[in-house]
């Protein structure tokens, strides 16, 4: 019998640590045919693209495992290039942010799946062969999230941000000045201001100090169930 081709897999974190954790999960639970093979490691949005790109797209991938929150182009920016690029190469999100916030945002934009880092190994190994089948791996959480959005429910906070907005949220959280996100995002400083003060406007918060709380507590991924 001809053994199954491997599922050859590209990973983009910015985190050696995750790096590494998700290598050796995706070799200590592939227990196949086919096993799961990662050719490539990318720490940025740009190494990621140039990664895909040195590897032939889906001709040398089958699925790409990507961080939302990478240096330089986030991974929303590189998630909408791909699928611009590769529509039939398959892109997988891992995040630290509930579902609640990005799940929706990502499927929109094309994403197989979503996945938060805290996920179990067996799914996170499920969901990497299901994607690289052709299908679309949605958690619970993901699925609440997405019948939310097509039940009409009303984006509020966090989830209400144009994509541009969630890029200045998470650089703001992060620390970064207006000059410094308008400086990597390519933006003017007044520009960044304006972002800002949406976001501030929308998730009702006044200052900078109050944004960071409140992404801290939305940050949480909910407790897991015995």
């Amino acid at each position: 019998m001809t053994r199954p081709p491997d599922i050859r897999v590209l990973i983009g974190d910015d985190h050696r640590i995750v790096r590494e954790g998700l290598k050796q999960v995706l070799g200590d639970l592939s227990n196949g045919p086919p096993e799961m093979v990662v050719r490539a490691e990318a720490q940025s949005g740009t190494e990621v693209i140039e990664g895909v790109t040195a590897l032939g797209g889906a001709d040398g991938l089958d699925v790409v495992l990507l961080d939302i929150a990478l240096p330089g182009r986030d991974g929303l920016d590189v998630l909408q290039a791909l699928r611009r690029q590769w529509p039939a190469l398959p892109v997988l999100m891992l995040s630290t942010y509930p579902e609640k916030q990005y799940a929706v945002r990502c499927i929109r934009l094309g994403a197989a799946g979503y996945l938060h880092k805290s996920a179990d190994p067996d799914d996170m190994v499920a969901a990497v062969r299901k994607v690289a089948a052709g299908g679309r791996y949605l958690s619970a959480a993901t699925a609440e999230a997405l019948a939310a959005a097509v039940g009409g429910s009303g984006a509020r906070g966090a989830e209400a941000l144009s994509h541009r907005e969630h890029q200045v949220f998470r650089l703001l959280t992060a620390g970064q000045t207006v000059s410094e996100i308008g400086a990597q995002l390519g933006l003017a400083p007044n520009t960044v201001s304006t972002y800002r003060a949406r976001i501030l406007e929308k998730t009702g918060t006044k200052n900078d100090v109050e944004l960071a709380l409140y992404a801290e507590r939305h940050a949480k991924p909910p407790p897991s169930v015995a």
